[in-house]
């Protein structure tokens, strides 16, 4: 009977030879496949069905997947993609260089060159290129910009070969669950569409420079860094929208998008265009937001208080009036604004926004709480500063 140190070694001799014999099988696999499948090379064992399969015809589009092309290849030629440089200085050679500073998306408002985008898309930036659908590149110049909104307006000298601009729709219409589309240069993927609904109506986000930026969109089109200024259309292919932000913790689409409303836009744009600036419409009142949630909650009411009237204002014309101040510096509020046009107006950004949605000249009708009475003011707005 073999003692235990021969049966250890004769284990161990087995493992070793089986490992060799796999390492030999697995070199020869490798390096020489022929000598274990001879026919390996010859093609002698290929299988009789090696034709390419068979297509199977897919039929006629669906008629929502041709509006949808139809839509894309109508508008995308209206869309630009914008590139911008900033100048840097070297600290060691104080030489000027110009450094890609980033992208975004515009589109063609009319015959005259004018394109519309973000203001958040070239601010900072020391210069701009606009590329067109065909590939031809346009160095642009800024005609102006209204912060209040995140607009600017470029402008760039097209030839005879004219992109057609973008048709124009209206806001004020849409409803949540209607389809909407959108165009831009996500990450700098240029040219690409998205698609999705209108998933709420007058939102507001804080702005780049700590303003509000009021009756926004929200949609579910997936909207990304470098969608920034692209238009957001109707199913008509009408623009309903400038694409402005995005919130999503990783910087990525989560799903919720928000756009300029075009009708703020088609507001907005010509007066930039003409002056160079927007000129926001006032009444020539001052109001603060955070006194008047304090002064509100004391009150038990809602509404937005008139701290004070300009003399020889809009407001001061139409008989408004402002808050008093006691000796012990108490504030006594004398008109508290609850409504425009109808329209309740619980704090100062909904106030704001409720008079930027009118032009300079608009005659307003505003209701007041005074000593407890409700009272209808007629005022005409005047231009703010």
């Amino acid at each position: 009977m073999p003692n235990n140190g021969f049966l250890s070694r004769l284990i161990w001799v087995s493992l070793a030879a089986i490992l060799l014999a796999l390492f030999f099988h697995s070199f020869l696999y490798h390096y020489f496949p022929d000598i274990l499948h001879p026919d390996y090379f010859s093609g002698k064992d290929k299988q009789e069905n090696t034709e390419p399969r068979v297509v199977q015809a897919r039929g006629n589009l669906a008629e929502d997947e041709k509006s949808t092309i139809e839509l894309f290849e109508n508008s995308r030629d209206s869309v630009v993609f914008i590139t911008t440089r900033q100048r840097v200085m070297d600290a060691w050679t104080r030489n000027i260089f110009s450094v890609p500073s980033g992208t975004g998306s515009g589109f063609i408002w009319d015959d005259n060159g004018h394109i519309i985008t973000n203001l958040h898309v070239i601010k900072g930036a020391s210069e701009a290129i606009v590329r067109l659908a065909d590939g031809r590149d346009y160095k642009a110049s800024l005609v102006g910009a209204s912060p209040a909104h995140d607009i600017a307006v470029l402008r760039i000298g097209i030839g005879f070969q004219r992109p057609a601009p973008v048709p124009i729709g209206t806001s004020h219409d849409l409803k949540v669950g209607q389809k909407v589309f959108a165009i831009g240069n996500p990450f700098g993927l240029d040219w690409t569409l998205t698609t999705g609904i209108v998933s709420a109506l007058d939102r507001s986000l804080p702005g780049g420079d700590g303003r509000t930026i009021d009756n926004l969109i929200q949609t579910d089109a997936a909207i990304n860094p470098g969608n920034s200024g692209g238009p957001l259309l109707d199913s008509a292919g009408r623009l309903i929208g400038i694409n402005t932000a995005i919130y999503s913790p990783s910087g990525a689409s989560a799903g919720i998008g928000f756009s300029v409303p075009v009708d703020t836009v088609n507001r907005v744009v010509p007066q930039i265009i003409s002056r160079g600036k927007y000129i926001r419409p006032a009444m020539g009142i001052t109001v603060d937001s955070k006194l008047n949630s304090r002064l509100t909650q004391h009150l038990k009411l809602t509404g937005v208080v008139i701290l004070n009237i300009s003399p020889g204002s809009a407001a001061d014309t139409a008989g408004l009036q402002g808050a008093t101040i006691t000796p012990e510096g108490n504030i006594i509020a004398n008109d508290i604004i609850v409504e425009l046009e109808n329209k309740p107006t619980d704090s100062v950004e909904k106030l704001l926004a409720r008079i930027d949605s009118h032009k300079v000249g608009d005659t307003i009708k505003i209701t007041v709480l005074r000593r407890g009475e409700r009272i209808e003011v007629p005022v005409t707005l005047q231009p703010g500063e």
